[in-house]
């Protein structure tokens, strides 16, 4: 039986929850807006970067009520460049110990299950609820992250992309999903043209890269800087890395035993895209079918893409965007 304490806690939270609801439409009729790629919903510019009012109202409810803690790990990208990849290779490295390459709940679970996006969870998150697992992930700027993220001290994973090929998945991402719900994708020239204007999800996506870059320069123990073409071509490096990172090195009795390789194996984007689970039609947070977050998961397909024209101008807005950072993509 509910006491008159717990109908006076929900009354707070209702309450707390119109005041936010209240204040939010507030706040974004007052923000800039921009035709996004082919959705019926407009972008809206909030701090400096472009977003589908559905994350927006994740990325504000974040900020105002997330509380990140030290022992925390938040694994952060621009969407299309591998953070389903890295959430698979962590959620491995962390539960080495309790699974194995043929036991682990990712034969059978949908890896954003198990480390679920701050804005799209908005202030409900619990980590992996039967492993207390400290993983969590965003594709929030770093200029816009939570101020407990910082303040907490907690460790920090970004992992970027070629703008050709992250353009190109992003891309047929968007386009899959609209075909889904019936609605019509934009051409590749139109999405192009928003993409260089800095015009997709979370964009601009070289200030993005930017934020996290230098602020891993000036913190190289708090953040870790990964490139998915570096991670592709030494994937086994990486991933101990990584475990050193986040403080779960191997020992030298599991390197022995190849538990990195094992890891690296289980987690590949040929295992991973086969397994049953991720062939569904499934929707992950109502939304977005399993299957869609593999597509080929190769480096350079954007040759097959996009003309010498375009891969000539993204390359001159990246060389441009980066120059005096010390990164090259």
């Amino acid at each position: 039986m509910e006491s008159r304490l717990d109908f006076v806690s929900e009354d707070i939270e209702n309450e707390k929850e119109y005041e936010f609801e209240k204040s939010f439409k507030q706040m974004i009729s007052t923000l800039p807006k921009r035709k996004s790629w082919g959705n019926r919903e407009d972008f809206y510019q909030y701090q400096g970067f472009w977003l589908h009012p559905t994350f927006l109202k994740g990325v504000v409810s974040a900020q105002q009520r997330f509380q990140a803690q030290p022992t925390d790990t938040i694994l952060c990208s621009i969407p299309k460049t591998g953070s389903t990849w890295l959430k698979s290779l962590v959620f491995a490295i962390l539960t080495r110990t309790s699974f194995d390459d043929s036991t682990t709940p990712l034969l059978s679970k949908f890896p954003h299950e198990f480390v679920p996006f701050i804005e799209l969870s908005h202030a409900d998150l619990p980590t992996y609820p039967d492993m207390g697992i400290p993983v969590l992930a965003t594709h929030v700027p770093y200029s816009s992250l939570p101020t407990s993220i910082i303040d907490s001290g907690c460790k920090l994973v970004y992992i970027c992309r070629n703008p050709k090929d992250s353009f190109v998945s992003l891309y047929h991402f968007n386009s899959t999903i609209l075909t889904s719900q019936n609605a019509q994708p934009p051409g590749l020239d139109e999405a192009f043209e928003l993409f260089c204007e800095g015009v997709s999800i979370y964009g601009p996506y070289w200030d993005h890269v930017l934020g996290y870059w230098k602020a891993s320069l000036e913190h190289p123990n708090k953040i870790l800087f990964l490139k998915y073409e570096e991670m592709k071509h030494d994937t086994i490096s990486y991933v101990k890395k990584l475990a050193d990172f986040i403080g779960y090195s191997f020992s030298s009795e599991e390197q022995q035993k190849e538990v990195p390789e094992k890891i690296v194996k289980m987690c590949s984007f040929e295992n991973l895209s086969n397994l049953e689970v991720n062939k569904r039609e499934e929707m992950y947070m109502g939304m977005i079918q399993h299957k869609m977050y593999f597509r080929k998961g190769k480096v350079g397909d954007w040759k097959n893409c996009l003309t010498s024209e375009m891969a000539q101008r993204l390359d001159q807005i990246t060389h441009q965007k980066l120059s005096g950072s010390g990164l090259s993509l």
